[in-house]
C-alpha cells in the first residue's frame, strides 16, 4: 500500500492522463494551471502539423489563437503583475511581455488570413516556435523563481482560473 507521501506527489505521465478529469477538479496553483495551458497548446500545434485540409487547418489555427489570447491575457492581467511584485529581477518578465507582443502580432496575421494564402502555414509554424521558446523560458527560469518567492500561487491559481473562465469562448 502506498504511503501518504507517495500519494501526495503530483501525478505525471500515464497516471495523470488516466486521471485527468479527477485532477482537473482539484485546485491548481497558478504554475500548474499555466503549464497545463502550455501542454494543451503544444498538442494543438503538433496536430496542426499533421492537418491537411484548409477548413481543418483554419479551425485548428483559430482554436490555437483563441487559447493563446486567453492565456496571454491572464498572464498579463494577473500572473505577471504578481511576479513583478514578488521577484527582485524582472528581466524575465520584461522578455515575456515582449514575446507576448510578437506572438499577438502573428496571431492577428493568422486570424486575418486563410490557409489558401501564401505563408499561412509558415506563420502558424513560427508562432509555434515562438511559443515553444516562451514556454521553455517560463518553465525553466521564471516559474522556479516564482515557486521560490513568497507568491501565493494557490490564490493566484484561483484568480487565473476564474478569469480564464470569463474570457474563454463558450463552446
Amino acid at each position: 500500500m502506498p504511503t501518504k507521501s507517495t500519494r501526495a506527489k503530483p501525478k505525471t505521465g500515464a497516471r495523470a492522463t488516466r486521471r485527468g478529469k479527477a485532477t482537473a477538479r482539484r485546485p491548481q496553483d497558478a504554475i500548474a494551471l499555466l503549464k497545463a495551458d502550455h501542454r494543451e497548446v503544444k498538442a494543438m500545434f503538433e496536430e496542426f502539423e499533421k492537418t491537411e485540409g484548409d477548413a481543418e487547418k483554419q479551425a485548428l489555427a483559430g482554436r490555437i489563437c483563441a487559447a493563446l489570447k486567453v492565456h496571454a491575457q491572464i498572464e498579463e492581467e494577473i500572473f505577471y503583475p504578481a511576479a513583478y511584485e514578488a521577484l527582485e529581477e524582472d528581466d524575465l518578465l520584461d522578455e515575456a511581455e515582449v514575446e507576448h507582443a510578437s506572438a499577438k502580432d502573428l496571431i492577428a496575421q493568422i486570424e486575418a488570413s486563410s490557409p489558401s494564402e501564401p505563408l499561412y502555414d509558415a506563420k502558424v509554424k513560427v508562432l509555434g516556435e515562438y511559443i515553444d521558446h516562451h514556454v521553455q523560458e517560463e518553465e525553466k527560469e521564471l516559474f522556479p523563481e516564482c515557486r521560490d518567492s513568497d507568491m501565493d500561487l494557490k490564490a493566484l491559481g484561483e484568480q487565473l482560473r476564474t478569469r480564464k473562465a470569463e474570457l474563454a469562448p463558450q463552446a
